[in-house]
């Protein structure tokens, strides 16, 4: 798409006035006279026609839009309310509904004045943090009945200097506190503290004029949805903004995470998956290059994060990383050692196993299918290579194989799955159903284009499950939805992502923008968005869908449903719904790996629900002595109903420890694999008891 506007539109826009703010002095720092160019100008005015024209649901560019902007923007800058003063929001406020106009109007100097008033404010907090750090963590008194309030995203806004002061002294001596717990000597704190914000004060000199309207600019396209994001010509070779990044060399997604750096999804059979040291919700904040010094990145931005875990192939990046397994107020890290490479399309490739389970007295085989991406070599395909490789002939040849075998029914995991080919979807599909159509793409005129099977007959008919988590994602889910809409699976495990949505890039004359155009639907007219794929059967997500999954990033599309593209066909597993729910949760109720998941999810939920901190030292030792304690219980019971000796105390992670092959499990090892066969098996016999009468 040609640029909107051609450069001499400019003379339009320059000179426009921003509204003054009350005098307020700083010292002159190097990002005072930062200003956007013509061309930032221009690509505004580009981005706000191209949203105008193209964006799938065309929400008018109005107040009330200007609100969600302002609120956002805020809420990127300082997410914790431990920045900006009241009356810094109070200048603000005046401009809450009149972002729509500036945007219309091409002036940026709103946008620039809030974020360079941040600036001043961080460059005030982090002098504040290094003064009270040249006392020494001594000087902290841990003895003193002091709390400090960690979720402050709903708080007010603090009034003075003073309150931002004590709010912050407690957020240092919290920080001490963690690291003194961990097993830090105090000398060794100072340093690390001081480095760490005399780093973030450093790049705070670095700033850019296109730091500024990137970040202004995304937040306006981000209030249409969270996968609409403009790129800055500096990071469009770098990374794929979708609230995350695809990273190459280590195989994982990030996004930003206040301070911090979080993975959200590891790409199945990368070199970070491989590792099984890495989770999604892990932090990352260190980062070394080999053998070298570990850099500490919390307060980096993302992209500069991204530098440092980038590198050649075959060379090793470490990474500093906090489990999400943790709890909330432990701080304990962990180093992960990754050799960067390729993924590697048959590492991805679809793999069998077979699942042997006794039942009611019988023996049973049923295959097993694991499938970590919908994937084709396109290059080969569109060489006309016969044996090109595809998610699609491989499962083929699988089920072929397990048919041999004679297997009772066939399992497909799609656990972790993020999506891939569409094609693959589609064609995957066709090889369990008759003919018809397998998902519905709707563009932004409302048009609907339905993607088909024309082949008649299915490849496989027999008994089948589909296992899902919360990480399997858009062609994954287009791919559940057909089975379960045709009724050709029972659908096991957990919600899935919900993302259903389709983008496009569009280039700008100054970056570029990707643009959400299309929304998937399933054949029964249900969106994939935000809701996902609901299973028939549920299992407790070890994944906090409050963190992770469509629903947990703001401004996400809704879940509706259109005009379903099938009539609605008798559903064999509905009879049954019911008993299979009750017999899963007779089992799982005596299942030691169940009663472990579920008991360390209601201790997680717990912690996270707390609201404040202690910074007593004695107090917080005994919470975290406590924590350990019911983690140690949890982990010995489950030992005990596995026949392994139980531990005297939870093992930290040994720092220094290199990773290792993980053991290769059985199939009957998986508690989740396991259970869903059982869950199969039951439907098996319920429905031959009703053949029979």
């Amino acid at each position: 798409m040609k640029h909107l506007f051609p450069s001499t539109a400019l003379a339009l826009f320059i000179g426009l006035g921003v509204l003054p703010f009350s005098a307020n002095t700083f010292a002159a720092n190097s990002w005072d006279n930062l200003q956007p160019d013509r061309d930032e100008v221009i690509a505004s005015l580009n981005v706000v026609e191209l949203l105008k024209r193209h964006h799938y649901s065309k929400p008018p560019l109005d107040d009330a839009r200007s609100a969600i902007i302002y609120d956002s923007y805020l809420k990127l800058l300082d997410p914790s309310r431990s920045y900006f003063l009241a009356s810094d929001i109070a200048e603000f406020d005046k401009w809450k509904f009149q972002f729509d106009d500036f945007l219309k109007s091409g002036d940026l100097n709103p946008g620039f004045a809030i974020y360079k008033r941040y600036l001043d404010r961080v460059k005030s907090r982090l002098d504040f943090a290094l003064a009270e750090l040249e006392k020494g963590p001594d000087a902290f008194d841990f003895t003193a009945k002091e709390t400090l309030q960690i979720d402050r995203k709903d708080a007010p806004w603090l009034k003075s200097e003073a309150e931002l002061n004590d709010l912050w002294r407690k957020r240092i001596k919290d920080e001490v506190l963690r690291l003194k717990i961990a097993g830090k000597e105090p000398a060794k704190i100072q340093e690390l503290l001081t480095k760490r914000y005399k780093n973030q004060l450093s790049r705070l000199d670095q700033t850019r004029s296109e730091d500024i309207f990137q970040a202004y600019i995304n937040t306006f396209a981000m209030s249409y949805d969270p996968h609409t994001n403009y790129l800055s010509p500096d990071n469009a070779e770098n990374f794929d903004i979708n609230m995350s990044l695809s990273l190459e060399g280590i195989g994982a997604v990030l996004q930003s995470d206040n301070d911090q750096v979080k993975i959200v999804r590891l790409v199945p059979a990368g070199p970070a998956d491989k590792t099984k040291q890495v989770a999604p919700a892990d932090k990352i904040i260190g980062v070394a290059q080999g053998d070298k010094e570990m850099v500490d990145v919390i307060g980096w931005r993302l992209d500069e994060v991204v530098k440092l875990i980038r590198g050649p192939k075959g060379s090793v990046v470490r990474l500093e990383v906090i489990p999400a397994s943790n709890a909330p107020n432990d701080q304990t890290s962990k180093i992960v050692s990754i050799t960067r490479e390729a993924v590697k399309l048959e590492e991805q490739a679809a793999k069998k196993s077979i699942l042997n389970l006794k039942q009611n007295g019988k023996d049973y085989k049923l295959g097993v299918i694991e499938i970590p991406a919908f994937y084709l070599d396109f290059k080969a395909f569109r060489a006309g290579d016969p044996n090109y490789k595809s998610t699609t002939r491989d499962v083929k040849k699988l089920l072929t194989e397990l048919q041999k075998e004679k297997v009772d029914g066939v399992i497909i995991d799609l656990r972790n799955n993020g999506g891939g080919s569409l094609q693959e979807a589609t064609e995957l599909t066709s090889l369990f159903i008759d003919k018809g159509p397998t998902v519905l793409v709707r563009n932004a005129d409302g048009k609907v284009d339905v993607l088909e099977d024309e082949n008649p007959g299915a490849f496989y008919k027999g008994p089948m499950a589909l296992l899902v988590n919360r990480l399997s994602a858009s062609a994954s889910e287009i791919f559940a939805g057909a089975m379960q809409d045709y009724h050709r699976a029972l659908i096991i495990g957990g919600q899935t992502f919900g993302k259903g949505t389709v983008q496009t890039i569009q280039p700008l004359n100054h970056g570029e923008l990707k643009l959400t155009l299309a929304k998937f639907y399933r054949v029964s007219g249900q969106s994939t968005q935000h809701q996902g794929v609901l299973p028939d059967v549920a299992f407790p997500s070890i994944i906090d869908t409050k963190e992770i999954g469509e629903s947990a990033l703001p401004e996400a599309m809704p879940w509706d449903t259109i005009r379903p593209a099938i009539k609605p066909a008798s559903d064999p597993f509905k009879p049954f719904l019911d008993q299979l729910k009750s017999e899963h949760e007779a089992r799982v109720a005596k299942d030691a790996e169940f009663m472990f998941i579920r008991d360390k999810l209601a201790l997680a939920e717990k912690l996270m629900a707390e609201k404040t901190v202690s910074l007593n030292e004695a107090e917080r030792r005994a919470q975290h002595a406590d924590i350990d304690a019911k983690q140690l219980v949890m982990e010995n019971a489950r030992r005990q109903a596995k026949g392994e000796a139980p531990l005297k105390e939870m093992k930290k992670e040994d720092e220094d420890a290199l990773p290792v092959e993980p053991e290769k499990t059985k199939p009957e090892d998986d508690a989740y694999l396991s259970e869903t066969g059982r869950i199969l098996l039951d439907y098996l016999k319920l429905s031959n008891q009703v053949a029979k009468k």
